[in-house]
């Protein structure tokens, strides 16, 4: 059997815009960590951008999260599962400490929240779109 917890998150809407991004940065780092043991314990994983993965946008309503063994499985990953695998690769192999980076875009009424890596230089790093994300989804990444 494959123990795989799901999260249903109703306070999330009712929390303030303050909040609601230090929330998402905790909850990316328990998806990074599991990450970060995974590959630990599996060196010989490919390296994300060398796994043929691709990103795939999930429908309105729907954020399904992935660790790097479901991603591959599906062989897509939206922008919290890619980055979340990115951290982990670069925590284990690259021994560097990125960490996640979160944006918020309004798309009418609508609140968007896009995943990327802050790399330890400061650079922003977007696997979303090295993997296939329109640069026009989201508008240019802030640095």
């Amino acid at each position: 059997m494959i123990y795989a917890p799901h999260f249903k998150l109703r306070a999330f809407e009712t929390l303030s815009d303050e909040a609601k991004i230090p929330a998402l940065v905790q909850l990316l780092e328990a998806l990074t960590a599991v990450n970060v043991a995974w590959l630990r314990e599996n060196p010989d994983a490919p390296w994300l951008y060398d796994s043929g993965v691709r990103y795939e946008e999930e429908p309105v309503g729907r954020d399904d999260w992935q660790d790097i063994p479901e991603t591959l499985l599906l062989r897509t990953g939206d922008c919290e599962d890619l980055g979340c695998w990115r951290l982990g690769e670069l925590r284990t192999r690259g021994r560097e400490y990125a960490v996640p980076y979160v944006r918020k875009t309004l798309i009418g009424p609508r609140a968007i929240y896009h995943v990327a890596v802050r790399r330890a230089d400061g650079r922003i790093e977007d696997p979303s779109r090295v993997l296939g994300m329109g640069a026009h989804a989201l508008g240019p990444v802030a640095r």
